[in-house]
């Protein structure tokens, strides 16, 4: 009876499990061909908004967009961050969508025509796409002809060889431009809008050998210089830390400004031109360290309400606006309030120059407030209201509604890509 009964187990588990891998390769099926459906649905929506040529001259206003290569349709400005909401998406990932969408169909029909025909997946037509993008008309079509029989198997490497060998032998002038401007890829980047709450920033870069090599001798020297009993990694960091902070008198001198105030249920302290804040105990740490000057800023009431007769707030204004709401207010949009205008959500003069009237948004989101027929509420509680040039309603949530107990965190979302939410009044 046990052999019989072991038996029968394993035959159930094993139906069970050839099931689940049958439903699941089935649901990947579904997705595949929905992927499909929603780039075509993509290019209707640029077809149903089409755009005239490019006129890069308007400075602050709505604006045709051209969102693929030479020849392939443009775009209404006005209508890219309605599509993008529509599908869970930010303006600049949505405007990605479409332009990838569109060039696949007008430029690239060969591989537009696998990729309908679920031959080749959409994620990677779209890197083709993507590189092609920057190529004339006529080389365009050599790559479609070169990779759509072969797209589905083909490498990274091997999409960006046949793009570059296209541009050499079509468009040699720009092949050389690129090789002059590939020079200009040296970059150091330090990610202060995404510093942890320990108060740690990644920092990264390419750098010339020569200058590579230079650094390297110098953060060497100056680590060996600080105190042997921390590990090496962390003395390599505080030596990074140190460059170019000398003083008159030769000494090692570092400046951090801060802004210190209150939350509800926590005291923080929010670093100057960062998007982070930092524990008081590290802030007493930084005051305590030899060679570190600390500036503290005055404190400013995020929830006074301040105004000017002026269009433009006040220093004073901008700086209350930007610790309070963080980045621009338009759902998915991520970028910092100190790069974003203070846009007022009852036009001036009607509304007043004054905390309880003033957002901070980038200025593309500010274009659509303005000329395009979007607005929004804010309203307490719930975040910034958004409501479309069609009636759709979605919601960017405040950034600074923080629990005081971290308990009372929410869950983190099912779609982390997804930073906003259809509103239900």
């Amino acid at each position: 009876m046990t052999s019989t009964a072991t038996e029968l187990g394993t035959d159930t588990r094993d139906q069970r499990a050839e099931s689940v891998l049958t439903a699941a390769a089935a649901t990947r099926e579904a997705i595949a061909d929905l992927e499909v459906q929603q780039l075509i649905q993509a290019c209707d929506w640029v077809a149903l908004h089409p755009g005239e040529e490019v006129d890069t001259s308007i400075e602050f206003g709505m604006r045709d967009l051209q969102i693929a290569g030479d020849g392939a349709p443009t775009i209404d400005e006005a209508a890219v961050a309605e599509f993008a909401l529509a599908v869970g998406r930010t303006t600049d990932s949505g405007r990605n969508l479409l332009g990838d969408a569109v060039e696949l169909r007008h430029r690239l029909p060969r591989l537009w025509a696998r990729v309908i025909n679920g031959e080749v997946a959409v994620w990677k037509a779209r890197k083709v796409a993507q590189a092609t993008t920057s190529l004339p008309a006529d080389a365009a079509a050599v790559v479609d002809q070169r990779l759509a029989w072969c797209a589905h198997r083909c490498s990274f490497a091997e999409i960006e060889r046949q793009v570059e060998k296209a541009r050499a032998e079509h468009d040699p002038d720009a092949a050389e431009e690129r090789r002059v401007a590939a020079l200009e890829k040296r970059r150091f980047d330090i990610d202060l809008d995404h510093a942890t709450p320990d108060g740690l920033v990644h920092v990264e870069g390419e750098l010339d050998l020569a200058d590579a090599l230079a650094l390297e001798e110098q953060i060497k020297a100056t680590a060996a210089e600080l105190d042997v009993d921390l590990p090496l990694d962390v003395r390599r960091s505080m030596a990074a830390g140190l460059l170019g902070t000398s003083d008159t008198e030769g000494g090692q001198v570092r400046e951090v400004v801060v802004y210190a105030h209150t939350r509800p249920g926590h005291a923080s302290v929010d670093v100057d031109n960062t998007r982070s804040s930092v524990t008081p105990e590290h802030l007493k740490d930084w005051c305590q360290a030899a060679g570190t000057k600390v500036t503290v800023r005055p404190v400013i009431d995020l929830n006074a309400e301040l105004s000017t007769d002026c269009y433009e707030p006040t220093e004073l204004m901008k700086e209350q606006i930007g610790l309070r709401d963080r980045q621009c207010c338009f759902p998915g949009c991520t970028r910092p309030a100190r790069r974003c205008d203070s846009e007022h959500q009852v036009p001036w003069p009607e509304g007043p120059t004054a905390s309880s009237n003033l957002a901070p948004a980038c200025r593309t989101h500010h274009r659509l407030k303005t000329f395009a027929g979007w607005d929004y509420q804010r309203v307490a509680g719930v975040g910034f209201v958004w409501t479309t040039p069609m009636g759709r309603t979605y919601v960017s949530p405040f950034v600074t509604d923080v629990p005081a107990d971290d308990t009372d965190l929410p869950a983190e979302p099912d779609r982390p890509d997804e930073p906003f939410l259809r509103h239900t009044p």
